[in-house]
């Protein structure tokens, strides 16, 4: 919790408001209900409450250095990333990867998760290309697929 609210200040947030901040994510309890048991509670070490209003605003104050060191395009919303890059040569490709890469440690630096199964590698071309796309996100192959969803839009590659 500690690390989230340094970068929260370090944002330039008054000090006031990170107190506040603090006090609403800070010994939070949580339960779940699954087919109508309701389980024990556990206290909530980091995250936000889903649901709440300030949850998405706290994620992207938090995420707000992910593009840091990165020589390929992120976008951030929500918590829905991605990361591309217009390929014309061998070096692109290099610096894609490495761009993986970093999204890889910087989701350890800062004890966030990303599911590599739900990623999926994509190439966009009016050329035809039958080279396979190897890109890997934290060791895992990401599938190439001919079309993602993003932010509730198809893009797909025709």
């Amino acid at each position: 919790m500690a690390q989230e609210l340094a970068k929260i200040a370090n944002l330039g947030v008054d000090s006031r408001v990170v107190v506040w901040i603090r006090e609403f994510l800070v010994g939070r309890m949580q339960r779940v209900r699954v087919e109508g048991k309701l389980w024990q509670e556990v206290r909530m070490t980091s995250g936000v409450p889903q649901g709440s209003i300030l949850g998405p605003l706290l994620l992207l104050a938090y995420a707000n250095d992910i593009w840091r060191n990165m020589a390929s395009t992120i976008r951030l919303f929500a918590d829905v990333c991605i990361i591309y890059r217009k390929i014309t040569k061998n070096e692109d490709i290099e610096i894609l990867e490495k761009g993986l890469d970093r999204l890889g440690e910087w989701t350890v630096l800062n004890a966030m998760r990303i599911n590599p199964s739900k990623s999926k590698a994509v190439h966009f071309t009016r050329a035809r290309s039958n080279d396979p796309l190897n890109y890997s996100l934290m060791d895992t192959l990401m599938p190439e697929a001919s079309s993602c969803k993003y932010l509730g839009i198809i893009l797909r590659n025709n």
